[in-house]
C-alpha cells in the first residue's frame, strides 16, 4: 500500500468574500510526481497558501502525513513540512548556501558552528546529485537555476517529505531543465514526493507520474501518465495545438525574402558585446540564450537599465539608439506586473506609448474618442474608463499589446512573453504577437526555453557565450536534438 503525504477532501477555501477553491480534491503519494497543470489560474494562489500555511477553510479536511492538520473549525497547527519554491527566492541574500541551509534551522545558533563544519556537512549533498556549487558562495551570486537546487536541498536537509515547485520550469533554460527534472526523480528515489506547478502539458509528461488538471478552482481530472502522452485532455489544449498548426501554416504559405529591418552589432557591455544578428521584416525570430549572464544584460539594455557604450544597432539601415526609440517597442517579462501604472485608468494607460509621438494626447479629447472608437469593438465600450485594479488578467494583456499597437513601433521585443501566462492567457499572446507579424512588424522572442517560442518562430538563433551563435531555419527544426521535448509537438504539425 502507498503511503499518502498530503490528502486535500472536498476543500472549500473563500478569501474576501470570493469562492477560490470549490470541492477541491487533491491527493500525493511518497515519491511521486503530480503534476499540477492549471488551465487558468484562478485558485492557484489559493492554494499555494494553504499548503504554507494551515489557514481557515470554509469546508473539507487537509491531510499531512496521515494527520488532519486543517478543518473549518479550527487550524491545529501554525505549518506543515512542506516548501515551495518559485520565480521570488526565499533565501537570505546576504548568507551564503552553508548559512541558508544549516543555520536557519530552528535550534541552530550561526555563532557556535564554524564555517568549516558546516561545508563539510553540506559538500556530500551536492555530490549525491551530481551537481557542483561551491557551499561558501554567497545566494546573490547564485544563477536562478543554483538557486532553485538550493532551495530543493534545504527542504530535504529539513526532513520535508512534500516540494511544490511553482512554475520553475519557465525560469531556466532547457538543460537546466534537464538537470532539475534528474535531481527530482533522484529524491522521489528516496521517498521526498513533489508537486510539480507547470502550464505546459509536454513538460509535465517528461517528469510526472499523474497530472491534476486545475480549473477555476477545481481539479477536473486526475491523469495517468499514459493519458497525457496520448490524449487531447482539454478542449482548450486541442485549440491551442490548432493555433500551433494554423500559425505554422500560414507562416510557411507567406514565406519570402524580406528586407532586413534591424541589426544588432557587438551592441552590449560584458556579457552581450559579442552577439551579432539582424531581423527581417514580418519575422519572428527567436533568441534562446544558453548564458544566465548575458540573457540578464540583455534584459537591462532591452529595458533602458544599461546603456552600453560599445558596439551599434541599426533600424531601416540607419544607426540609432535603443533607449527612449519609441520604434523600438519593448514587452518586458511578466507582463501584467511590469508594464501596468496602477495609478492610471484604462485609457490613460494606454496613452502612456503615445505621450512622446503626439505630445497632445493628455488633453485631446478628439484623438482619444477616436481611439475608443476604432478599439471599442475588440476591447469593450465600458472598459477604457476602468481603473487598473478592476481590470481582469486578459485586459490587462489588451492593455499592454494594444498600447504597443497604438505606438506603432518597427520592431518588437518580447522578453519571455508567456512567463506567467496560463494556457488560456498564452493563447491571447499568440493572437496578439500573430497581429504584429500580420502587420509586417518583426518579432523577436527572447527565451531561456523554447517551449511556446519555438512553435512560434521562422527562424531560431541560439546564443551561446563568447559569441557563439547557431542559426536553425523553421523546416529544420524537427532535427533539433533537446534535452527536453519542446519541439516533439510541433515537429509533425
Amino acid at each position: 500500500m502507498r503511503n499518502e503525504v498530503l490528502r486535500m477532501e472536498r476543500v472549500t477555501y473563500i478569501e474576501d468574500e470570493n469562492v477560490k477553491l470549490e470541492d477541491f480534491n487533491l491527493q500525493i503519494y511518497q515519491g511521486e510526481v503530480m503534476g499540477f497543470l492549471p488551465v487558468n489560474s484562478h485558485g492557484k494562489l489559493a492554494l499555494l497558501r494553504l499548503l504554507s500555511r494551515n489557514l481557515p477553510l470554509y469546508d473539507g479536511y487537509i491531510y499531512y502525513s496521515g494527520e488532519k492538520v486543517n478543518t473549518w473549525k479550527k487550524s491545529y497547527r501554525a505549518s506543515n513540512r512542506i516548501s515551495i519554491i518559485r520565480e521570488k527566492s526565499s533565501l537570505v541574500g546576504n548568507l551564503n548556501i552553508a548559512d541558508n541551509i544549516f543555520v536557519l534551522r530552528p535550534g541552530v545558533r550561526q555563532r557556535v558552528i564554524r564555517t568549516k563544519i558546516l561545508n563539510q556537512q553540506l559538500e556530500p549533498f551536492f555530490q549525491d546529485i551530481g551537481i557542483d556549487i561551491p557551499v561558501d558562495k554567497d545566494v546573490e551570486e547564485l544563477s536562478v537555476f543554483e538557486r532553485i537546487v538550493v532551495e530543493i536541498l534545504r527542504a530535504v536537509i529539513m526532513g520535508h517529505h512534500l516540494i511544490v515547485l511553482d512554475e520553475v520550469g519557465a525560469l531556466v533554460s532547457d538543460d537546466e531543465l534537464k538537470k532539475l527534472h534528474s535531481i527530482i526523480c533522484h529524491y522521489t528515489e528516496k521517498g521526498v514526493s513533489f508537486l510539480y506547478i507547470c502550464l505546459h502539458l509536454e513538460e509535465i509528461a517528461g517528469i510526472c507520474d499523474r497530472c491534476s488538471l486545475f480549473i477555476n478552482g477545481r481539479i477536473q481530472k486526475v491523469l495517468e501518465k499514459e493519458e497525457l502522452i496520448r490524449t487531447p485532455i482539454v478542449a482548450r489544449m486541442t485549440e491551442y495545438n490548432n493555433m500551433v498548426r494554423y500559425h505554422i501554416q500560414k507562416r510557411e504559405s507567406q514565406k519570402e525574402e524580406a528586407r532586413v529591418i534591424f541589426q544588432w552589432e557587438n551592441f552590449g557591455e560584458e556579457y552581450t558585446c559579442d552577439f551579432q544578428f539582424d531581423v527581417h521584416k514580418g519575422e519572428c525570430l527567436v533568441l534562446q540564450i544558453l548564458d544566465a549572464r548575458a540573457m540578464k544584460e540583455l534584459r537591462e539594455i532591452l529595458t533602458g537599465d544599461v546603456l552600453p557604450e560599445c558596439g551599434r544597432i541599426f533600424l531601416n539601415g540607419k544607426r540609432t539608439k535603443f533607449a527612449g526609440n519609441i520604434r523600438i517597442a519593448v514587452v518586458q517579462e511578466w507582463t501584467t506586473h511590469t508594464m501596468i501604472f496602477r495609478e492610471l485608468d484604462y485609457m490613460n494607460n494606454l496613452c502612456m506609448g503615445l505621450g512622446e509621438k503626439v505630445p497632445s494626447i493628455w488633453h485631446n479629447k478628439k484623438l482619444r474618442n477616436s481611439i475608443r472608437k476604432e478599439y471599442s469593438s475588440a476591447l469593450g465600450e465600458e472598459v477604457f474608463d476602468m481603473p487598473v485594479e478592476e481590470l481582469s488578467k486578459k485586459q490587462k494583456y489588451q492593455l499592454v499589446y494594444t498600447r504597443i499597437l497604438l505606438q506603432k513601433p518597427e520592431i518588437l521585443f518580447c522578453i519571455q512573453p508567456f512567463s506567467g501566462a496560463d494556457l488560456e492567457h498564452r493563447m491571447y499572446v499568440w493572437s496578439m504577437l500573430e497581429q504584429f507579424l500580420d502587420k509586417g512588424i518583426p518579432v523577436v522572442i527572447l527565451s531561456l526555453n523554447l517551449s511556446d517560442s519555438l512553435a512560434m518562430a521562422d527562424r531560431l538563433l541560439i546564443l551561446g557565450e563568447n559569441g557563439e551563435k547557431q542559426e536553425i531555419q523553421r523546416e529544420d527544426f524537427p532535427t533539433i536534438t533537446s534535452p527536453v521535448p519542446w519541439i516533439r509537438p510541433y515537429s509533425d504539425l
